[in-house]
């Protein structure tokens, strides 16, 4: 371990990953426990249509996801909420359509090429200090702005009902949401890629919510499982020399895998006492 600390490389992959998981904890406990996760893949993938549009106007890239991101988790958000027997299928349309556009606009592109493959990984070991900066600022809006929401994201969360009653304004909260997941995609897509995100978001959080039933104590044990998985991902793609996206997953999965497992026995051996 002394040995990985002596790289710039990784101390900065190493700080980026407790920063994203930070980032996906939170948002991401939102995201499970208000049971959103294919509408999150839907508008993360969108964010591909926006990296083709960027390149064909020869803008930089983030401006083309901001824009198609934003644009597709407000739309995304309205179907949701509006038709959510048919959602589905519309964020299955535009999760499939944002990333076509998006490779159909690289190749109208002449001289010049954006490699899709380097968003859809990402590279967390290619991480500079100004991500570092980047990330920050991101961690700082969300604590913030879920911090001074908190009442209302708990509401709409376990008793929707009763919140719309109450007179809280439940579709602006759900727009907000879907802002901060589309806020997240595009700050986090260059550094650690659009299946670590996605990973990130559902993984730490599914755990934590079969542990924990209470919202606060979900957001810090999945900010914590992200930080396990991460940094134990890129130690251990270190020294076995795999690609450092993938290990991560792959450890998230295995203890997803693990605790369900253990849970189900768990209580097969309660109910036969």
């Amino acid at each position: 371990m002394p040995d990985i600390l002596h790289y710039d490389f990784m101390r900065n992959a190493l700080l980026a990953g407790i920063l994203v998981s930070i980032a996906c904890g939170i948002v991401g406990t939102l995201v499970v426990v208000n049971r959103l996760s294919f509408l999150s893949g839907g508008i993360a993938h969108s964010a591909y249509g926006g990296l083709g549009l960027a390149a064909y106007l020869k803008w930089p890239p983030l401006a083309g996801a901001i824009l198609f991101t934003s644009l597709a988790s407000l739309l995304l958000g309205a179907v949701t909420m509006q038709k959510k027997e048919r959602a589905d299928t519309f964020i299955g349309v535009v999760w499939a359509v944002g990333m076509a556009f998006g490779i159909i606009m690289i190749d109208l592109t002449r001289g010049y090429y954006v490699d899709l493959m380097s968003y859809l990984f990402g590279s967390i070991l290619a991480v500079s200090k100004g991500d570092l900066l980047l990330i920050l600022i991101l961690d700082i809006i969300i604590i913030v702005l879920v911090t001074s929401l908190y009442k209302e994201f708990l509401g709409i969360s376990y008793d929707n009902e009763y919140v719309q009653i109450s007179g809280v304004p439940v579709k602006l909260l759900y727009y907000i949401l879907f802002l901060l997941i589309a806020l997240s995609v595009v700050m986090l897509i260059h550094i650690v890629g659009l299946i670590l995100i996605i990973a990130l978001f559902t993984i730490p959080a599914a755990i934590a919510e079969k542990c924990i039933k209470n919202l606060k104590g979900i957001m810090v044990l999945a900010s914590a499982l992200g930080v396990c998985f991460t940094i134990g991902g890129i130690i251990l793609s270190y020294f076995l020399n795999f690609t450092t996206g993938a290990v991560i997953i792959m450890l998230a999965g295995v203890s997803y895998l693990f605790v369900e497992l253990f849970l189900r026995v768990r209580k097969k051996r309660i109910a036969h006492r």
